[in-house]
């Protein structure tokens, strides 16, 4: 069965389904339940399902995250929602020092079913603290589980997945894309939580990237194709585990690499990916790797996130800077 949605309905449906599989799965966060979400993800389940099972949490990410650990240690599972990515930041201790450890400190005996909904990256005009993209630092981390969706159908599925996993996971969702509409088959998910996926075939350069930056790639893989050039899109999903694999098997056929992200360059995702292909694919490359990122500043005001942001023209750039090896 396929229905059409907007990822914020694909993300509330996913979430119900999981709520109705497990009676033991919870949501928390700030103004969740009454209000349903800032974005309304979390819209209308409260009323379905009780105030003690979609709980509005006082204002405090780190005793969201803190009273998760414990629920988890009791045999539940959490779905935590963090407002906006930037407020993820005092929960950070928490995060790293217990969620992402607990399972190696009890030697097993505690796993960690958390799931931390993180609205992330720009493109909506917003205030500081706002349009955030922390993903690095929990890639970096080891004990969690990273991935982004980025269309209905796999924020359908990919929540689902995610709550139920025994291992904790941040849920990066980008919060541009939103209100996007697309196809949702409901009867069963094509592809595995950790699995990026090629949504686009194509022979001379591999474009990689993730969130709301797939469907700029996919733009610009079009504008491209005008001018005689065949991108392959990869749609990483997962950040941590990254599916090396299907990375690799693209850039042998293409020889070429252009990682798109949204994150400033330095230590981060498309560092990580560059540096892994370079040892994996050293005969194959045809060109230097590049990647096509946010600058190293503080993610700006409202009226120059546009300057900030990797636009299809500099994506482009990007592809010409490694057909130049060519000539």
């Amino acid at each position: 069965m396929t229905e059409t949605m907007t990822v914020v309905r694909a993300l509330n449906e996913g979430l119900r389904r999981a709520m109705q599989d497990n009676p033991r799965l919870l949501l928390m966060g700030e103004d969740i339940g009454t209000l349903g979400g800032v974005f309304r993800v979390t819209d209308g389940l409260q009323k379905d399902f009780g105030a003690q099972r979609v709980i509005d949490s006082p204002l405090s990410e780190s005793a969201i995250i803190g009273t998760s650990v414990g629920l988890a240690v009791a045999g539940y599972r959490t779905v935590c929602e963090i407002q906006f990515d930037g407020f993820v930041f005092p929960a950070f201790n928490q995060i790293v020092n217990q969620v992402a450890k607990m399972h190696k400190r009890t030697d097993g005996i505690y796993t960690m079913g958390v799931v931390i909904r993180l609205p992330f990256q720009g493109g909506i005009g917003a205030i500081e603290h706002h349009s955030e993209s922390p993903e690095a630092y929990f890639a970096h981390t080891p004990g969690l589980r990273v991935v982004s969706c980025s269309t209905p159908h796999d924020a359908y599925w990919m929540i689902q997945q995610a709550a139920a996993s025994d291992d904790p996971v941040i849920f990066c969702e980008p919060k541009s894309r939103y209100w996007d509409k697309g196809e949702v088959a409901t009867d069963a998910p094509t592809h595995g939580l950790y699995e990026a996926v090629v949504v686009r075939p194509g022979s001379d350069i591999t474009m990689v990237g993730h969130g709301s930056y797939v469907k700029v790639m996919l733009k610009a893989a079009e504008t491209a194709q005008a001018e005689g050039r065949s991108i392959e899109v990869i749609d990483l999903r997962s950040l941590a585990p990254l599916d090396l694999e299907t990375i690799e098997a693209s850039v042998k056929k293409t020889g070429r690499l252009v990682v798109v992200q949204e994150a400033p360059h330095s230590a981060s995702v498309g560092a990580e990916i560059v540096s892994e292909i370079a040892r994996r694919c050293f005969y194959e490359l045809r060109a230097p790797a590049l990647v096509v990122s946010g600058y190293h500043v503080p993610f700006p005001i409202s009226r120059y996130e546009d300057v900030y942001r990797p636009s299809v023209e500099r994506i482009l750039d990007g592809v010409d800077r490694v057909l130049e090896y060519d000539s």
